[in-house]
């Protein structure tokens, strides 16, 4: 597959994954904090903007696993990516440091990272 076309999903999705975890926040915060019912949706929205989230945290891992394995990450880089999907907008940290590292390039053009 094309380099350029997988580090644009990854990017895509690490970004879209970043928002619907936003979306997620603000809909459990209209729920749990406001006891509201913004625009009609029942219980804050929550019933909305989980399953959003949660397809769209599937997609950023399986982006994640085919960005690893078509970049050669190591190990370190792979549990890493993994392990941003979990905290909010950590995707989006992550996905920046890949980039600035050369870590979402062919494995031929890119230079050793540097550390964190």
């Amino acid at each position: 597959m094309n380099p350029a076309v997988i580090r644009t999903v990854f990017r895509t999705v690490a970004i879209a994954e970043a928002v619907s975890w936003g979306l997620l926040l603000v809909a459990m915060f209209f729920k749990w904090v406001l006891d509201a019912e913004p625009l009609g949706l029942t219980e804050g929205g929550v019933p909305v903007a989980g399953p959003i989230h949660g397809g769209i945290f599937v997609l950023y891992v399986l982006s994640t696993l085919v960005s690893a394995r078509a970049f050669r990450w190591d190990a370190k880089t792979l549990v890493l990516g993994l392990a941003a999907s979990i905290p909010p907008f950590f995707t989006v940290w992550f996905e920046t440091w890949a980039d600035r590292q050369g870590l979402l390039a062919p494995a031929a053009r890119r230079e050793a990272p540097t550390s964190l």
